[in-house]
């Protein structure tokens, strides 16, 4: 399945994404979303659907700024969204808990803590959206002053010294860090292979191009914001894991001057892996598919948020950095990493709200802890099976 997705990767960088699958079963789940979505399509479903984000592990949750400047907590990544189970969706949460917890060394009993507190907090939540009016599920959200109160205060002060980390990290704050001057004039640093300039120009003079094909698919307001600036260089740009190997790219844009800078993010929307096992989407570009995903089951998205095509490649643009910060689970120490499970679990409870019916997931999931004992032990089974898939990516990339 991995070799089957390479195919249509940039060749180069396929060794990039092997070496950061390679790093432990947690990074290998991280990057083989098309594999579990080929296991979970052999597994029951209640036949409940909601817009599942299909990549919903630890690391797809962090804190972003909303247009308004509020900083809230939720779901961040939606290259493989798609309507289908909501089940899949808390289930590769859960798997990823496992494997997250194991990569830190935490004890078994630590990582089951983590994965019903999760799941609890799921079916709490849903049933709780479930007694409240549409609207106001649909204005609900997940921000750092509300939010506070049902921290536990052992866990406050690691919340304020995230939200002050995200804060910092801003276009203005990262962009003396990849741009330079060179001639009088501002370019990308190139740090080949995460940022490197393009070898072709006309490649690059059709990534400038994207703003304007890509405006109209903003609100108009912003249309008008994106029109006062114009972009001055392109380069590729490398992120995440699963996404190695997609085609990647950065728009250093300016205003008034070089004190008014935007960077925004170009990224390739591939099928959702979801797609083989569930049917293809609605929409006829797969970037429209992200990104109409993204507002649907974000309480707020990117301001520049839209979509456009360049040949036959689908295309999302976004901020590339607006106070967004993914929690390191690396620096959480054992009740942190239950505390943040169990806001992940919130988080997705909200975003499944949002589209599906949650009275029918509440009914289903109950009042007793029945639903998060049975998805701890699936968790922990499939733990195992990727700990064996990663071994057999290791050995596959020894002898290759």
């Amino acid at each position: 399945l991995l070799e089957e997705q390479n195919r249509t990767r940039l060749p180069h960088l396929v060794p990039l994404r092997y070496a950061r699958m390679a790093v432990s079963p947690f990074t290998f789940l991280r990057g083989a979303a098309i594999m579990m979505a080929y296991d979970l399509a052999a597994t029951p479903v209640t036949g409940i659907t909601a817009q599942i984000c299909g990549d919903a592990h630890l690391n797809n949750f962090g804190i972003y700024a909303t247009p308004e400047r509020n900083q809230v907590f939720d779901v961040n990544d939606f290259d493989e969204t798609l309507p289908g189970p909501w089940e899949w969706d808390i289930k590769r949460l859960a798997a990823s808990i496992v494997l997250g917890g194991r990569a830190n060394s935490f004890p078994a009993a630590i990582n089951k803590q983590a994965v019903l507190n999760c799941v609890q907090a799921y079916r709490e939540h849903m049933w709780k959206y479930s007694e409240m009016r549409h609207i106001d599920v649909w204005y609900s959200r997940i921000d750092y002053e509300n939010s506070l109160q049902f921290v536990h205060p052992d866990f406050r002060w690691y919340i304020n010294k995230q939200r002050d980390k995200s804060r910092e990290r801003s276009s203005l704050q990262v962009f003396p860090k990849l741009t330079t001057q060179i001639d009088g004039k501002l370019r990308f640093k190139d740090e080949p292979p995460l940022i490197a300039h393009l070898h072709n120009d006309e490649l690059a003079r059709q990534l400038r191009g994207l703003i304007e094909t890509y405006r109209p698919t903003v609100q108009e307001d912003r249309q008008v914001l994106i029109g006062k600036y114009y972009c001055v260089d392109v380069a590729q740009k490398v992120v995440g894991v699963g996404s190695v190997g997609t085609r990647c790219y950065v728009l250093l844009l300016l205003g008034n001057d070089s004190n008014d800078p935007l960077l925004l993010q170009v990224k390739e929307a591939q099928a959702s892996v979801l797609e083989r096992h569930l049917g293809p989407g609605v929409y006829p570009n797969h970037a429209q598919r992200v990104v109409c995903g993204q507002r649907l089951m974000q309480a707020a998205s990117d301001l520049f948020l839209g979509w456009t095509r360049l040949g036959s490649t689908d295309y999302y643009l976004r901020q590339l950095r607006d106070m967004k910060l993914t929690v390191d689970i690396e620096t959480l120490i054992p009740d942190g990493f239950i505390e943040y499970c169990r806001f992940c679990g919130w988080a997705l409870a909200r975003a499944h709200a949002r589209s599906g019916d949650s009275a029918q997931i509440s009914g289903y999931l109950g009042k007793s802890n029945t639903f998060d004992r049975a998805i701890v032990t699936f968790a922990e089974t499939y733990a195992d099976q990727t700990a064996r898939d990663h071994a057999a990516l290791v050995v596959f990339m020894q002898t290759a």
